[in-house]
């Protein structure tokens, strides 16, 4: 999985920002390029405008063809890149198997992120609903409790001086891809979801974004899809990273503002019936991760932690 963006200042003209975001998804179409990707969305804390491509493989060699080849890595690695007035960045997960998983509140509805490309969707499922049940549908924590060792670093580059940054990652990085689809919902049900259910969500989406490394939260992004013209549409999603899935679980199960999250929804969730939640969690060796940022303001993405 690979998120592949473009910043720029909210207040400066946006056409330099749509055209290099348009050279990332012409990348796409190159051999070997991924078989899904989402277009997304959202302004930074710092108020900079991100696009973002959020592309999948399936298969790890089909990826390094496409990845290692001249018109990708040649493009990504050329000095021209830093000269467009416009901030880049790439950050490359490759979970194995046994370190993902992906659940669904519902099995009607459009799926989405990677499992648009899994095929199929299993029957429901008891490791739901309970503390600790992410963790119980990870394979390996049958028999690994994933614990982090190791740190970031900085292996090119300085954050504060812009330029080409590269940071490498530590063992068993954690993250969450989380997201809801609301675009099917009418009435009560859609009231409910704006009125009561997005604005504490947004409140825990700042948090993070903001404040998330007090728990362990290197980045939060609480983004928007778009379509191919750049309109927003009515789905979205949080995606983080985290120190370990233990510091994502701690938040979860007794940080304020997800319990306001986790409380709320319970309290509403009867109203709900078509209304889509899901997530992606994955946990990675430090060898399957890669981070680098062009021209980036250094509280972007995992900059703001190192």
């Amino acid at each position: 999985m690979a998120y592949l963006g473009v910043q720029s200042k909210e207040d400066d003209t946006t056409a330099p920002t749509y055209a290099a975001y348009q050279k990332i998804l012409q990348t796409f179409e190159q051999p070997d390029g991924p078989i899904r990707h989402d277009r997304v969305q959202f302004t930074d804390g710092q108020g900079y405008l991100n696009l973002i491509a959020v592309a999948y493989w399936v298969d790890p060699s089909q990826f390094d063809r496409w990845n290692d080849s001249p018109a990708i890595s040649g493009w990504w690695a050329s000095d021209e890149r830093l000269d467009e007035g416009v901030g880049y960045f790439r950050e490359i997960l490759r979970p194995r198997m046994e370190q993902f998983e992906t659940i669904f509140t519902h099995e009607h509805g459009p799926l989405e992120g990677v499992s648009v490309i899994l095929g199929s969707m299993s029957e429901p499922i008891i490791e739901h609903g309970y503390w600790g049940s992410m963790r119980d549908r990870l394979p390996l924590s049958q028999t690994d409790t994933m614990d982090p060792s190791g740190a970031l670093s900085i292996q090119q580059g300085t954050p504060a001086l812009g330029g080409r940054v590269i940071v490498a990652g530590h063992e068993n990085l954690a993250l969450i891809r989380s997201g809801e689809d609301w675009s099917l919902t009418e009435a009560e049900e859609r009231r409910t979801w704006f009125d009561e259910i997005e604005p504490v969500l947004r409140d825990g989406m700042n948090y993070l974004r903001d404040d998330g490394l007090e728990v362990g939260c290197y980045c939060n992004r609480y983004v928007h899809h778009m379509d191919e013209n750049g309109n927003l549409l009515e789905k979205g999603f949080g995606y983080s990273l985290w120190r370990s899935i233990t510091n994502l679980e701690h938040w979860a199960e007794s940080h304020q503002t997800h319990l306001q999250i986790f409380v709320t929804f319970n309290r509403l969730a009867t109203k709900f019936k078509n209304l889509t939640l899901y997530h992606e969690v994955s946990v990675f060796d430090a060898s399957n991760q890669h981070f680098e940022y062009l021209n980036c303001h250094p509280k972007t993405g995992i900059l703001r932690a190192v």
